[in-house]
Order: structure tokens, then sequence, then C-alpha cells
């Protein structure tokens, strides 16, 4: 069983994106950590992203006038990265580094067509000739001649493998309508050539392959909507002369009358391969999507429309695919499981209408289609087949074994069940931490209690929830309705736990959230259980509301080195901290606060949702920020004490960000300006402060390698003088 569940955008693609410019993307390669990916333009520009954040973590670019030819990678043994621009110029470069001008460079005697990076095998280097070198060989001498295999042949695809401890390179080549597979073992340095049985009218649009069992499986797309399979073994003789490969047909792009029209693949698992590509039906116009194909079962399992067209480029990383859609890169997760015949003709049905997505979007399935989706394989094979039945009688739901049955047959049959009964029902189905496809069983759960919050308003279980969030490992993908439904309840303690626990929330809910903390008031949340461990340490729970006059002593300055320092009037609403400090909000509230500087978010998307942030509301947040910033800098490590509390980073960001969003109405606004006012002559004493810093910074270096060199071992008073 496979389905698509939730997608989002990584990044943009156009100058609008801001990120990735240039021509579209070229390739797309994994970075040096497991949620990290490299992005290569067609032009100048490496960029590289955490996946979960959507944010870039760093971006490089070769001069004007250079163009990178060859997809950029990461050196998993070095944590260096390698490109080659103008086909014959290497660059090695580490993530420090930000001017490629400055970082290591290698003309090369030869034109590269791909470098690829095995984990445990370094970096191989693929030449448009044929020639391959592994990048240690190839930096001991960078000029040394490159042997010209495949003459007039062109190449198309290559890839890399590990065979134990023996780098694999496997690449595919065109001459006149011939195709030729090349594999070379490095150790050993033997090379076979095999041609590719040619098939009528038709030819190869794309390969991928996988290795096991010292056999190489190619699975080659073609143009008669096909996937074909051809089996290379490993062992070979090196006498033998060219072989021509027999292919076997593994799949029929056609499903009722409708055929896919590929354009690119890739294999998710020994029985799920996915195509990017368009599907029509006769008659119809044809429309660009992605699928996942059983080529056990030969059925297609899952669709999702794509309308805003791909470039027919298709990558796919940790359970993830990356394609572009539009002028957006977009990231689509997806789940395969073992093959069962149950599954596979079950999703066929559910096929029929594009975008579905049993895994994410539960409600929107129908009762029987609800079954089929939570049909694990056990659930296929009963212990007595004679007795099975696909939906059980009302009556007869507290003597079903839910062992013996799927978790969405348990969930349907609560149905109509009371309130105490379903919850006490759903108790023990979480409580089996055996239980086949758990997150996901854990989804529909807290989905079924959603659903039921919605059919009755006066129905919130409240304490279950949080239950189920503090006590599993829980995402905001398995059930999108949740925070919908505290946002609209107002629930602000389940509100600020699943931002705390949540990794992949979306800005227009974090806004959301946002807007809801700070549009209660402080009277009500007093009355609200809210987790104050961010706070404690420097907001005092037992405050007194009076009108105060306060200075703050900023780090290296004060009043009197500053003249103009600022000189706060705080309202009633201010808060005494634990250092004689007043907070513009109250603890509860500056809790919740908290947990949304936490969160993970874009830039792009987030900006267009704080803009709509009424003025005072974005008044108050600002004050709250600029009080943060002004403890942090308190601190030699402008670090806040507590747990969780936010970082200067934080801080900064969300601070810049507030003020791109709404400058222009804070200038106009009057009780704003005191503010911006002091907020400047803080930054500009800060930046004062760091200025005096650096003129002394020699002679902070000195004085440690003085006291590096001698260790005195008696009492003395030594004298140094800084000039």
């Amino acid at each position: 069983m496979a389905a698509l569940c939730e997608s989002f955008t990584l990044c943009g693609l156009g100058p609008s994106g801001g990120v990735v410019l240039g021509g579209g993307l070229l390739a797309l390669e994994p970075g040096p950590e497991p949620d990290h990916v490299l992005l290569t333009d067609r032009g100048r520009t490496a960029t590289l992203f955490k996946v979960s954040d959507q944010k870039p973590l760093g971006c490089w670019s070769v001069k004007h006038g250079q163009i990178i030819t060859c997809p950029v990678v990461c050196n998993f043994e070095t944590h260096e990265y390698i490109a080659v621009h103008d086909d014959k110029v290497l660059r090695i470069w580490k993530n420090t580094d930000i001017n490629l001008d400055k970082v290591f460079k290698a003309t090369l005697s030869a034109d590269v067509y791909r470098i690829h990076s095995l984990s445990n095998g370094g970096p191989v280097v693929l030449f448009k000739g044929g020639g391959v070198r592994t990048l240690d060989v190839l930096l001991e001498a960078p000029q040394q001649e490159i042997e010209n295999i495949i003459s007039d042949e062109v190449i198309k695809w290559s890839e890399a493998f590990m065979d134990g401890e023996q780098p694999v390179l496997i690449f595919a080549t065109e001459e006149d309508g011939d195709f030729f597979v090349y594999v070379q073992k490095l150790k050993m340095n033997s090379l076979h050539k095999y041609k590719v049985e040619q098939q009528e009218l038709s030819k190869p649009l794309s390969f991928t392959a996988y290795i096991k069992n010292q056999v190489i499986t190619l699975l080659c797309l073609y143009s008669n909507d096909s996937v074909y399979k051809v089996l290379i073994p490993l062992q070979q003789s090196s006498e033998e002369e060219e072989q021509i490969l027999s292919k076997s047909l593994l799949l029929k792009l056609s499903v009722s009358g409708r055929v896919l029209k590929g354009t690119s693949f890739v294999v998710l698992d020994k029985d799920h391969i996915a195509v990017l590509g368009s599907l029509a039906a006769p008659g119809e116009e044809s429309k660009e999507c992605l699928t996942i194909w059983n080529t056990k079962f030969q059925t297609l399992q899952t669709s999702k429309e794509l309308p805003l067209g791909t470039s027919g480029q298709l990558w796919c990383y940790e359970e993830k695919f990356f394609f572009t859609h539009g002028k957006v890169l977009t990231v689509i997760m997806y789940k395969c499981e073992t093959s069962s015949l149950a599954a596979a003709v079950g999703k066929h049905k559910d096929s029929q209408t594009p975008d579905a997505s049993s895994f994410v979007n539960w409600n929107t399935l129908a009762d029987e289609e609800l079954v089929v989706s939570f049909q694990s394989q056990e659930s296929v094979a009963l212990k007595s087949e004679s007795k099975m039945t696909l939906r059980p009688k009302r009556s007869t739901v507290a003597k079903v074994q839910p062992d013996t049955i799927s978790v969405g047959q348990i969930i349907l049959n609560l149905k109509d069940a009371s309130t105490t009964v379903f919850e006490d029902e759903l108790r023990q189905l979480i409580s089996k931490a055996q239980m086949p496809d758990f997150q996901a069983s854990i989804g529909c759960v807290i989905t079924a209690l959603i659903n039921r919050c919605k059919t009755n308003p006066t129905y919130y279980p409240r304490n279950f929830l949080l239950h189920i969030i503090q006590t599993r490992d829980f995402s905001y993908s398995l059930c999108p309705d949740l925070m919908a439904v505290a946002l609209e309840k107002k629930d602000v303690q389940l509100l600020q736990i699943c931002l705390q626990r949540f990794p992949d929330i979306p800005e227009e809910i974090t806004y959301a959230c946002l807007k809801v903390f700070l549009s209660i008031s402080e009277a009500c949340l007093q009355r609200m259980d809210v987790n104050l461990e961010s706070v404690i340490c420097y907001i005092d729970i037992e405050f007194n509301n009076k009108e105060v006059k306060t200075e703050i002593v900023e780090n290296g300055f004060n009043a009197e080195l500053e003249q103009d320092v600022w000189d706060t009037k705080i309202t009633k609403e201010a808060y005494l901290t634990a250092d004689g400090d007043f907070c513009p909000v109250g603890p509860q509230k500056a809790a919740l606060l908290n947990a949304v500087l936490h969160s993970a978010y874009s830039e792009t998307f987030l900006l267009p949702h704080l803009k709509n942030l009424p003025a005072q509301q974005a008044v108050l947040f600002l004050r709250y920020l600029y009080y943060l910033y002004v403890k942090a800098s308190e601190k030699i490590n402008t670090t806040l004490p507590g747990i969780r509390s936010p970082t200067i980073s934080q801080i900064m960001d969300w601070m810049c960000l507030l003020l791109d969003a709404h400058f222009t109405v804070m200038v106009m606004l009057p009780e704003a300006k005191e503010l911006l006012s002091n907020l400047h002559k803080f930054v500009r004493a800060q930046v004062r402060f760091y200025s005096e810093l650096n003129k002394i910074e020699g002679s902070l270096q000195e004085l440690q390698r003085l006291n590096h060199q001698k260790d005195s071992q008696t009492y003395s008073i030594e004298v140094l003088e800084l000039i």
C-alpha cells in the first residue's frame, strides 16, 4: 500500500523566490545531514536547505560569466562540497567558506559529465568521454590524461553504488538511436559494455537502477508508456565481448483507459515506483500528475494532480518527493508498506480520483474507503477467514478484539458509540505499542476525536488530546484539523504544546496562534493553565501592577555614556521581572509568545500573514521583543535563563520580520514612535560597544597568548600596558 501525504513548498525558483535563481533547477542531491538537500540551479548557484525548516543554511555562487555544469555534491567523508563549473574547473569548499574564488581550485584535462558521492566510497568523477576516476586519484594529478572510451556516444544517465566495499558506476549512452550500458568496477578496474535490446517504435526516456545480491536491476521508462526491467550480473568474465541485454516488461502505465506519459521515475521499494508525467483519457485534456504504482500487482496506487506544471524532473530522498511545480520547488512526503492484494485493489479503486491522500486526509474518505485505507497486511489473513466480515454489526462492537481488525474498522464501528465508550476504546487502541503502522493509527485516533468535535460542538476531549500529544511523537501533518479546532476553542495550553512539539506547522497556523495569544486579555490568561518554564527565571510570577519608571543598563553602556538612552514609561500592563525590570506582557502571555518564537517558519510565507496583524497587537509584540532583546543583551553570553527561552537570534529574526511587515504603520502610530526611537538608540549603543571591543581585540588576543605561555606558581602582580 502506498499513499501521498502532506506537501509543502521548499523554496521559490524565480526571482521572486529569492533563493534559487537562474534558468531552473539542474539537480537535487543529499546534503551532509539526513534532513539536508543540496540544490544546484542551471546557472551559478548552489544552495543547502534544511527541509523540515524550509530554510537555506548556505548559498554559494561562482563568478558572473561562469556556469556550474554538473550537480554540486557533498563529500560525506569530509563534509566538503564539490562543484564543477565551465566543464573542467573543479572547486572544493567547506560550509564556513563564503567566497568560492578563494577556495580550492583545480583545472582538469577533460570535460566532466557528473560527480557521484558515495557515503562509504567517496566521490567518483565520470567524464564525458566515459573515463572514471575517484576524487582522491584525480586530485593527485588534476592534469592527468583521461581516456576516451565512448567515442561518438553521448552519456544520457549515470548512477553509482557500493557493492560491499567495491564502488560500481553504471552509465547509459546513445548513438544513432542505439543505447548502450557501461558497468565499471573502480577497484578492479574492469569495464563491461552492453547493448540494450531495441524496442520497435519507442526509445528510453529515463533510467534508474539499484543493486542487490551482486545484480544490478536497471529500469527503463520508454516512450511507449511502459517500464522495462533489465538484469545485469556483476560477475562477468573480462573476456566476454559486448552483450545484448534482453529486457522484460515490468509495468504498463495505463489504467481504466487512461495512459500516463511519463517523463521521469524513481524506485521506492521492491514493489513500488513513482512516475511523474501527464495522465489523460481519450478525448480529455492531459493533466500532469505524480503517481505511485504497484509493480507486483500492476495497479495505480495513488496520484496527485499538478495543475501548475512541472519540469519533468523527480527526486526522492528520505521518503520525500522533490519536484518543481510552477515556480516553486515542492516537497511531498509519501508512505509505502508491504504489498498485499487487498491494499493494492483498494488503492486502485481509490486512485480514480486524483489528489487522494488517505494518510493525511482521513476525514475525506467514505466509510468503506476508510476501512480499506487502514487494512493492514495482518488483517488480510485472519485466523478464521470464514468469520471475517468487513463491517460487523454495531451491537458487537464491544466484543470485537482490536488485534483482529484494522484501526479504521474499529473507529468506524465506534461512530455511534457513547462518549465514554468512544474514548475508552480509543485509549485502549493507542496503548498498544506494537500496533502495526503506529504513527498512522495515532493520526486516525486524533482525527476521529476532531471529527466528533465538529459534529458535536459541545464535545471537546481536551485532556485526552493533551495526553496523546504529550506522550506520543506526533506532527501537524498527521491531523491538520487539530490546531484549527484548538484555535477555535482558544485552547492556549494545547496550542502552546503543539508549537513546542510539532516541527511542521504551516506559517498560516503559526500566525493564527500569535494573533490569538495577543488578543486574549491578561485576566483571562491568568485563569488558564500555561507552562511558564520559559519565563519563570526572568519574570516574577508575583507581580505588582503599578506605573514605574526604570532605566536599563545596556551591555557595556549606561546613561552617562549614552545621554539620550531611553526613559521608558511603563503602563499598567507592565510586569515585574526577577531583576526588577518590567515586561510589557504578563508571564502567561510571555510564555505563549515564546512558543511562537521557537516555531520553525519561512520568511517568504510568514511575512504576508504578519502584515494582517492589527497595529496595536503588532506594537505590543514588538515591545515584548524589545524587552527580550534588552534582557538578553545584559548577559555576557546574550542568553536568557530558563528552559525553552528564546535565543538572541530568534528574537532579532522576529523583530526584523515584524518591522518589515509593519514599519510604515508603526512610523505613523504615536504610541510606537517612542518605542522605535528607543530601539534605534539601544542598537546604536550596542554597535558602539562592539566597535570598541573590536579596537582592543588584538590586545586581548595578546593577553590570552601571554597567559598560555607562563604559568605562575606563586603569587605575583603584573602590570600590562594596553596601547
